[in-house]
């Protein structure tokens, strides 16, 4: 994996892409603002990931710098879109198909759903809730998403 010279805050760190997915293994991202980068499936906001990484207080540097300094890490960054769904061919189910699409990365973990937009995912209904109440959040739903085709139909396994 990739491996990055930076200096921030007058600090210069060496970061390893796979020791950045360590620190965040047992982390729960917190909620997403207008950037967010995708660790271990999961998209966290950048600062937190880089505050993380380097101990580093948050106003020590701004989402800029986080965000290239994860990318040139080889993750992938991003801007959160206004409708936060994804765009295509409409479907069978729930919104055309389209929540599916957006719960596929989430198979077999709780998540709250806000609409469409997943605000968290997490291995337990209490860390959920916790997470919840931890970020001033509301959820239209919460719900473990089936991880196999006869838990989501109902159908019988063979």
């Amino acid at each position: 994996m990739a491996q990055v010279r930076a200096t921030i805050a007058d600090r210069l760190f060496v970061l390893e892409a796979q020791e950045v997915e360590r620190h965040l293994r047992d982390e729960l991202p917190e909620p997403i603002g207008e950037h967010y980068v995708v660790i271990g499936g999961r998209r966290f906001p950048p600062k937190q990931v880089v505050g993380l990484a380097t101990g580093l207080d948050r106003a020590d540097f701004n989402t800029h710098q986080a965000r290239r300094l994860l990318a040139r890490l080889g993750f992938t960054v991003g801007r959160r879109s206004k409708d936060a769904v994804p765009v295509g061919a409409e479907g069978s189910g729930p919104h055309g198909g389209r929540e599916a699409e957006v719960l596929r990365p989430y198979r077999g973990r709780w998540v709250a759903q806000r609409g469409l937009e997943v605000l968290i995912a997490a291995d337990s209904p209490q860390a959920v809730l916790a997470w919840l109440d931890r970020h001033g959040q509301r959820a239209d739903a919460m719900f473990l998403v089936p991880d196999r085709e006869d838990q989501a139909t109902g159908a019988a396994p063979a």
